[in-house]
């Protein structure tokens, strides 16, 4: 029997079960029935439903179909033998029996006009078997009928998206602009109104208003149409090659049936669902850190979705702790060339290791071995590191009480290395979590006072913090800037007082005298006017750092002078600050930043030690 016609350059490959089922077909008479006009020989002799198979995916593939051009018959080859014809065999020769020409016209006319007759609409690609029913006919082609391209195996383009920015979403991160890579930002005229309504102020989020006011300018001057779009990276931002639109049209944009057409936010969810209208070709999605936003787009069938941009993680359960456990066998899995030596003047133990698992290990983290077979625990810190390559330093025993820091001593693993990395005057930035009762607070203080005081490593102590309240508002308050910060620094006066008391020996008088010396170097600071400002030799403590925002903290820790030392102290669980998720807070985010440098640490705390009332009561409520 002949073999199959070549299928053209822009068809699929016919299947090896098709090449199959032709050559078990048995041998037919080779005459060759009458061609119609306007098909080729080939099509004549197979059967309009083998030769148009392969065009229909060519169709589908290009924009433009063009004739086809007729292609000579091959020689006929030998017949081969007929095998006996069982049931799979009869049905398979029943599909290969040529089709009379005047009823594949019929049947291929009809088909191309059902095809036209159906409107054109982007399907996504699926893989379909080719079957004589759904092929156009060469008929077709050669007329030059244009079609858009359907889906076929192909993957087409991936379509770009339209953010919708909410205008919280500018007024909590002012750069948000071009974060969004290759895809256009939109920005409603309601956007620019709130944006408008929220300059004025001192607030964070007046000056972030007034920033993302102040880039729109840059980038609308000199834009020429603003229909057009403007490019956003005319600022030279490296990250975004999209396009940024207004809403240049001020027509009536319809309202949304059933919420109130004055609000705000539901007149920009009314310029979505006109864009989705209207763009038909564009992915619309409304982006805001409002959840009663985002639910109301989801109920209206609008995509909509947060801002993760400044999400620094997805589960807070996989943020950095400073503490690894080692396991049992790391002694016997790197003590193959293992060096070790002593500092005389210190008592520290240095360990020189190789092995898999210090390839995993950070800088100034701390590992443990628990006691076993009646060894002690082993507590060090990581103090270099190259490639498999690990020097580790043990600790000091602040548990111990000749080790006391201003009388106070860790009562467990996580505050010995807390008080570690506080003493340790190499390290510049130290972070503490934990949970209430925990005693951040207390060992930062502790350990600022004995630098202060006793070592003179330190000027002063400084404390601040975020004034947000855990309620409402108890309006403006009198006096200087430190009595208006007095009332959220009552904890620092509860541990000062925890600390007074350890000096026993001193008695009365000595204690006040104390006091007096405390209050002396130990200055509270308001966050509003911190900016510009540069520390030197001072001992800055930043308490409640879970609701600062990522610039929040930059502008902080960008004041450290020569000699300064930060601390930071905060509990993700605890945060206040509207819009601020575990994920995106300040906190979260200097301690992923920092981890690994080779002046800051982290360590968080996970055992309560207030007492067991506290204690419970962080269990079950």
């Amino acid at each position: 029997m002949p073999l199959p016609t070549p299928p053209n350059k822009l068809g699929n490959l016919l299947s090896p079960d098709e090449y199959k089922a032709k050559a078990v077909t048995p041998a037919r008479s080779t005459a060759k029935k009458p061609a119609r006009e306007g098909e080729s020989a080939d099509s004549a002799d197979y059967g309009r439903a083998n030769v148009a198979t392969p065009m229909a995916h060519a169709a589908n593939a290009a924009t433009t179909l063009w004739p086809v051009p007729a292609v000579e018959s091959p020689p006929a080859a030998q017949p081969a033998p007929a095998p006996a014809r069982g049931r799979r065999t009869r049905q398979t020769a029943a599909l290969l029996q040529p089709v009379p020409a005047g009823r594949a016209q019929l049947e291929t006319d009809a088909a191309q006009a059902q095809l036209d007759a159906q409107p054109v609409v982007a399907r996504a690609p699926a893989a379909r078997q080719p079957t004589a029913e759904t092929a156009p006919a060469p008929a077709a082609a050669a007329r030059g009928t244009t079609r858009k391209k359907r889906g076929t195996g192909a993957t087409p383009a991936e379509v770009q998206k339209l953010f919708v920015l909410d205008t919280n979403v500018l007024m909590h991160d002012p750069s948000c602009l071009f974060r969004f890579e290759e895809h256009d930002v939109y920005l409603p005229m309601m956007t620019l109104e709130e944006l408008d309504d929220h300059k004025k102020g001192m607030s964070e989020v007046a000056r972030n208003a007034r920033q993302v006011s102040r880039t729109l300018d840059a980038l609308v001057a000199n834009a020429g149409d603003m229909a057009d779009g403007i490019s956003l990276a005319r600022l030279g931002s490296r990250e975004a090659s999209g396009r940024l639109y207004f809403q240049t049209r001020l027509t009536a944009i319809e309202r949304v049936e059933g919420l109130p057409e004055g609000k705000a936010d539901n007149q920009i969810l009314g310029v979505v669902r006109a864009l989705q209208r209207d763009r038909a070709d564009r992915q619309v999605v409304l982006v805001s850190k409002d959840i009663n936003m985002r639910i109301k787009a989801h109920a209206l069938g609008l995509p909509a979705e947060d801002y993760f941009n400044d999400q620094v993680l997805e589960d807070s359960d996989l943020l950095y702790t400073g503490i690894r456990a080692l396991p049992q066998d790391f002694w016997t899995r790197h003590a193959k060339g293992m060096e070790s030596w002593q500092d005389t003047k210190t008592g520290t133990t240095y360990y020189r290791v190789t092995g898999p698992l210090c390839a995993s290990m950070l800088v100034n983290e701390f590992v443990y071995l628990e006691p076993q077979n009646g060894e002690p625990a082993f507590h060090a810190l990581v103090r270099e590191l190259n490639g498999k390559t690990a020097l580790l330093q043990t600790l000091r025993d602040y548990g111990h009480h000749k080790n006391n820091v201003w009388g106070i001593t860790a009562r467990n693993r996580e505050q010995n290395f807390a008080l570690n990395l506080l003493m340790n005057p190499e390290i510049d930035f130290v972070t503490l979590l934990g949970q209430a009762g925990t005693g951040k607070t207390l060992v930062a203080l502790a350990a600022g006072l004995a630098q202060v005081l006793d070592d003179k490593r330190y000027n002063e102590i400084i404390v601040t913090r975020a004034t947000v309240p855990v309620g409402e508002d108890i309006g403006f308050l009198p006096g200087t800037e430190e009595e208006k910060m007095q009332p959220w620094m009552g904890a620092f006066d509860d541990n000062l007082e925890v600390l007074q008391k350890t000096d026993d020996a001193a008695g009365e008088w000595g204690r006040a005298a104390t006091q007096e010396l405390i209050r002396s170097r130990l200055k509270i600071k308001s966050m509003n006017f911190m900016r510009g400002r540069t520390f030197v030799d001072k001992y800055l403590i930043i308490d409640e750092a879970q609701n600062l925002t990522p610039k929040q903290m930059k502008t902080l820790v960008t004041r450290a002078g020569p000699g300064t030392k930060i601390i930071c102290l905060g509990n993700i669980a605890q945060i206040d600050t509207p819009y601020l998720t575990e994920g995106s807070s300040g906190l979260t985010y200097v301690v992923d930043r920092f981890k690994g440098w080779a002046h800051s640490g982290h360590v968080t705390l996970a055992r309560g030690e207030r007492s067991r009332l506290a204690d419970y009561a962080s269990e079950i409520l």
